[in-house]
This record gives C-alpha cells, structure tokens and sequence, in this order.
C-alpha cells in the first residue's frame, strides 16, 4: 500500500497563504489555543469512577497532561511519535531526505501516523492497565466510553499543537509544557488550600499551608527551623535555577557574514549554545516520565499475579517488573528509580541524605546527559538545522561569510566547524544542568522550571522579532520577507 495515499486521508490543518503571519493573527491563534487547553484541562471524563493516575501527577508536568480530564494524555503521543521517528531516522533504518520538500512531506506523513498510533495505544493502556476505571453503572461499555473521549482529547491537542505552529508562535508543545508548569509553578508558591481542603488564610497561625511562601512565613512565626530552610532552599532554588538559565541563554557563537551586493554592510549569524533548543530536554524528560508512568501501570495491573489466578493483561504485566516498584506514585526501586530523581537538597537539611540517593543522582544526571546529546544530533539532522540546509539559508538570503566568496559549499564547510560541536556540547551541557536542577529541588521539577523558562524566554524573543518586523516595512522587504 502507498503510505502517501493513506496520508491524504488524514486531516491536516492548512498553511497561511501569506508567507508571513502578522503579529495579531499569531497572538490570537495563540490565545486561542492558550485558553482551549485550559478549558480541556478543566473537564473531567465522563464515567471515571476510580483515577490511580493520581499518584503520578508529578509526572504530569513534563507531559503537558492533566490526568483524568480530556487531555489526560497530553502531549505524550506527539513526543513519543517524534522520539521513535528520531530514533528510527537518526540510526539509519529510515532513510528519508528531510532537505527536500517531498521528503519533508513524507517525514511529516509518518509521523502523523505515529502520533494517531500512540493516541490510540496510550488511551488502552490507560484503561486497560487500570490506571482509570470506569463506573460500574455503565457495565461493559464503560472502558470503551473512556478509550473513546482519551483518543478525542489526544486528537485535540495534536491538532491544536498543529494550528499553533502554523498560525501561532512557537510549537503547540513547548507552549502547553509552559503553560502546564507556570499554573504550578504559581500555585507551589500561593497554593493556599492545604491537602485537607481547608483555606488556610482563615486561620493562619494554626492551619498549615501548603504554598511554599506560606510556609516560609509560618516556620518564622511557629520557630520551625526545620521547614524554614526546607522552604528557603526551595525558594532560593527556583530563584537561583531561573538566574542561570537566563544567563546560559545568552551565550552564542556570532558567524560575521555581509551582503555581496551592499559593500560594507555586516551582519552576525547568531549560533546559539543550546543549538537544538529544549527539544532535547523535553524529549528526554518526557521519555523518562512515559517510562515511570508506564511501570506503575504495569504494577498496577500485575497485582492480581500475587494470588493464584494469573492470566490475560496481568500475566502480561508480570514480565515487566524490572521498571520498578512504586509507593505513593514514587519509584523505589527498579529502572524508574534509578532513573529519577531525589530531592537530594531536602534530603539533606532533614537529615535523610544517603550513599543510594547519591548514585540515584549520579545515574539521573548520566541518563539526561546521554540521552539529551543523542535526541539533539538526531534533532538538528531531521530538522533542517545541519550546515548544509543552514548555508542554503543564509546563501538565499544574498549573505556570505566576510572574507570568502560566495559559494554555499564555503558556506556549509564553515558552518560544519561550529554547528555540530555546539550540537554536542549543548547536549551535554543542557543535560547536566536539567538533570542537576532536578537534584537541588524547586517549586517545580527541576527540568520544568529549566523547561518554561526557556520556552518563555524562546517565545518572547519570537514575539519581540515578529512584532519589529510588522513595525518596519522596509525591514521585510529589504529581507525578503
């Protein structure tokens, strides 16, 4: 069967016709898309009657997901189509020429196919591992009515991330990533309404709070010491984690290039640190987080294998032990855990550091390394990102490296001296810092915060470049725009 064909059959969001969106337009779609995923996070499954995706709902931030409602998968069929096609692409099994536009095409085409595959699987796996039940009240039907709007939801946030990249700006991914962290991240620090249900504000020397703020007030007032430096590290964390990042974002390799037909008119081609962005850092968390969710299902479903009776999904279940055993939600053991991460900060103000939890954060930080460098080469070859299609950019664009002749293959041998060790080194080093903002604990995970602030800092610079360009004319069509 010709896969192009079976491509057409799938709905696509279409293209703008100018080759520019203008500044209203994107900022539109954008809120638009913004307000959707809040509206999908807020309505619950119809007919869930037990949800033991609660327990991961740390995990739920890197997914972009908010367990039991619409969008309870989140972005994790988009991310794991992308990584198997990352993979699959980057290792060689799959040769396609992502340089030209019928190769683009065809790459865009497969993985269309395999985000609607990991939609589909994801929603069964969720049902039918029991991570979400459904009322008895609607009998056998029930696992197929929650299937059913899971499979809705995934198709809705593919296509909202889709109209996002096209009309909005930046990708439907990193915004719903930002987004999902930021309400978090706000109700760590003001949460008000502790586990109880209880506003702790209408009693406030005598109702703990579970906002971090909070707590740092009420340890002073109470002469708690302990929970003092808890939430102070905590807090100081968060500060010290947005500082760096910010910094690292400024560093960059600047290529001096001028125009041909313009005599003294110079120009730098900015090459950032972080060549392949977050992507790699997403990629790799969302990995791990798919990994752990996965082994606590498959936990949850290999129960019945404890009594005598062992057959059907839970004997299947029973073969993958080895991702770990879990309490509460968390990995105590197995591939998840050692994995993961501890807070080894708080570990240590409360006196709970060990020799385990530090190789725990040895072998995390060698996992997101690792895994960070190989999903950043694999991202810039699949991309459009090499030299090669970097010096056709900057070729048609009537640009050439000062002091060379303009010839795109000067070009691409130039490039190539900077773009793949930057690649590399980017890889590396994005990793440590992820990884090693995971150990030291934040009002978020530590790969979330590292996550929103350079998806914000990422947007705010496209908002700022977009909204110059619509605001000189002559800019763009001096560029060609």
């Amino acid at each position: 069967m010709d896969l192009r064909k079976l491509f057409g059959l799938i709905p696509e969001v279409t293209k703008p016709e100018e080759k520019k969106v203008s500044f209203n337009t994107k900022i539109k779609w954008t809120l638009i898309i913004l307000i959707s995923f809040f509206v999908l996070a807020n309505i619950t499954l119809y007919g869930l009657s037990i949800n033991a995706l609660e327990k991961f709902d740390f995990l739920a931030t890197v997914l972009a997901a908010d367990f039991g409602s619409l969008i309870t998968l989140g972005i994790g069929p988009i991310v794991m189509a992308s990584i198997i096609l990352q993979l699959l692409s980057g290792s060689g099994i799959i040769n396609i020429d992502t340089t030209t536009a019928e190769g683009k095409k065809f790459f865009q085409g497969i993985q269309k196919l395999l985000v609607l595959f990991f939609i589909i699987f994801e929603a069964m796996v969720y049902v039918l591992m029991k991570g979400l039940q459904a009322n008895q009240e609607l009998g056998a039907l029930g696992p197929s009515i929650l299937i059913t709007q899971l499979i809705l939801g995934g198709i809705a946030i593919y296509y909202m991330s889709e109209v996002c990249s096209k009309w909005g700006f930046g990708s439907g991914v990193s915004l719903f990533i930002a987004a999902g962290v930021s309400r978090r991240l706000i109700t760590s620090a003001l949460q008000f309404i502790n586990q109880e249900g209880i506003n702790c504000l209408l009693d406030f020397k005598n109702t703990p709070c579970s906002g971090k703020i909070f707590v740092l007030i009420q340890s002073v007032l109470d002469k708690h010491s302990i929970e003092f430096f808890s939430a102070a590290a905590t807090i100081i964390a968060t500060i010290l984690i947005f500082m760096i990042v910010v910094w690292v974002q400024s560093l960059k390799v600047e290529i001096p290039l001028s125009f041909g037909r313009i005599r003294g008119y110079n120009v730098k081609w900015p090459l950032s640190f972080f060549y392949a962005s977050v992507i790699p850092v997403i990629l790799t968390a969302a990995l791990m987080a798919n990994i752990q969710l996965f082994g606590g299902l498959v936990e949850n479903a290999a129960l019945p294998c404890a009594e005598e009776s062992c057959s059907g999904i839970a004997k299947i279940a029973s073969y993958f032990g080895f991702l770990g055993h879990f309490v509460g939600g968390q990995a105590i053991s197995g591939l998840s855990f050692w994995m993961g991460s501890t807070n080894i900060l708080e570990l240590f103000i409360r006196g709970g550091i060990s020799s385990r939890y530090l190789i725990q954060g040895l072998t995390h930080i060698l996992f997101f390394m690792f895994f960070s460098t190989l999903f950043a080469i694999f991202w810039v070859k699949t991309s459009g990102m090499d030299a090669r299609a970097q010096a056709h950019k900057i070729s048609a664009s009537g640009l050439q490296v000062s002091g060379f002749r303009q010839d795109v293959r000067v070009l691409e041998s130039i490039l190539e001296r900077y773009i793949m060790p930057l690649t590399v080194m980017g890889g590396l080093a994005i990793g440590l810092l992820a990884a090693t903002t995971d150990l030291l604990g934040a009002l978020v995970s530590g790969t979330s915060m590292l996550l929103v602030v350079m998806i914000m800092f990422q947007i705010y610079q496209n908002i700022a470049e977009q909204h110059s360009m619509d605001m000189n004319p002559a800019m763009r069509k001096f560029m060609g725009s």
